[in-house]
């Protein structure tokens, strides 16, 4: 862009600058997120409260089911970042 677009598109750059904030933090929700030693975690904390009564197995097999397609299937654009297919997905490949 030249000078006179530079000039022009001043006034976008505060909201220029907030989109980009607003993208750096989804990024870093999202790892949060799919990260596989917190959704694990998680799994141990919910097997902890089917084994204490705190839910039934109902309500235990709804939430596993959630956690371990969090951990199978990290977010959409993980295999766009990385030249590993498996990265983010706790998966690893055999030949």
């Amino acid at each position: 862009m030249g000078l006179i677009g530079e000039l022009l598109a001043l006034p976008l750059a505060p909201a220029r600058g907030t989109l980009w904030v607003l993208q750096r933090v989804v990024d870093e929700a999202e790892r949060q997120y799919y990260d596989p030693s917190a959704v694990r975690k998680e799994l141990a904390q919910l097997t902890e409260r089917l084994e204490a009564g705190e839910i039934d197995e109902t309500e235990f097999d709804r939430r596993e089911d959630e956690l371990l397609a969090r951990l199978g299937h990290g977010p959409v654009g993980d295999v766009a970042r990385t030249d590993d297919p498996t990265a983010g997905t706790g998966r690893t490949v055999t030949s």
